[in-house]
């Protein structure tokens, strides 16, 4: 029987500087960096609330076919990958703190339905979805 979600993929070009921005930037902790063989590394970093859930931090390719990895690159290199939605307690307050620590502001805080939210960009080409929610119901949205 499934427990939870244990692991998630977030891709980046550079393995180094991605585990830097999860770890100084926002916050998270170092778990897993082993060299696999060649030219393969697993790098995993956790929120230090939720030890159960890693984030690896996986370059493109093996298992994906050189098309595709190479279709994952291009997407990073434009900064258009999707990456993680992070609950916040003060989307605001955490939108100006990423701010001034440099972190790229795709969307200021806004107010929808379900919550606060903004849109910031990792250092890699991933965005990162920070909401704040509340209670909302289907009626919401109409």
């Amino acid at each position: 029987m499934i427990k939870n979600v244990s692991l998630t993929t977030v891709y980046c070009l550079d393995q180094d500087t991605a585990r830097d921005f999860y770890v100084d930037v926002l916050g998270f902790v170092p778990r897993t960096d082993i060299n696999m063989g060649e030219d393969f590394r697993w790098v995993t970093v956790c929120h230090p609330d939720h030890p159960e859930l890693e984030l690896t931090l996986m370059k493109p390719g093996p298992p994906q076919d050189p098309e595709t990895a190479a279709f994952y690159r291009r997407q990073l290199e434009k900064g258009q990958m999707g990456g993680l939605g992070l609950r916040v307690d003060d989307c605001r307050k955490t939108c100006a703190e990423l701010t001034a620590k440099g972190v790229t502001v795709l969307q200021e805080p806004e107010e929808r339905p379900y919550g606060v939210e903004a849109v910031v960009r990792d250092n890699q080409g991933n965005w990162l979805v920070l909401v704040e929610p509340r209670e909302f119901t289907p009626e919401d949205f109409a």
